[in-house]
């Protein structure tokens, strides 16, 4: 009888923490997709050197400021000032590929620039060390 409650209290626990887990990580995924768009408007008002320094370690390990400063200029500028955009889809994540595993929140945006009119912008925040969101990719399709 003992063993039984021993394993009915192990397994209520265990459900309590996966229910817990899956509650945080919507959570997680709006703390981000806030930091996300926050670090957007820094791209839309062409701070890009500003963008880089609230960029991940991770990303700014991997990526000189002159750098991005430079593909932003050539990549960004063309498209033009901002029409729109909304969230398209958001993932939370643990591992990605070519990334260390930690945690992750991929978004898409849909987006329409006065140049482009249909793009889908992918922004990736992770955690950072100190127990932030911030951006650790980019790209424009």
């Amino acid at each position: 009888m003992t063993v039984h409650r021993i394993l009915s209290l192990v397994a209520i626990g265990l459900i309590v923490t996966a229910v817990t887990i899956s509650a945080a990580e919507p959570l997680k995924e709006k703390a981000a997709v806030a930091e996300a768009e926050k670090w957007l408007s820094l791209i839309d008002g062409e701070k890009y050197a500003e963008s880089w320094k609230g960029t991940s370690e991770y990303f700014r390990n991997a990526v000189k400021q002159e750098q991005w400063e430079q593909s932003m200029q050539s990549i960004r500028n063309p498209l033009g000032k901002i029409v729109s955009r909304r969230v398209k889809s958001r993932t939370y994540s643990t591992s990605l590929p070519g990334a260390p595993d930690g945690e992750y929140v991929v978004i898409q945006f849909e987006t329409s620039f006065e140049k482009k009119k249909s793009a889908v912008e992918t922004v990736t925040p992770m955690m950072d060390k100190d127990d932030r969101w911030r951006v650790s990719g980019y790209f424009i399709k």
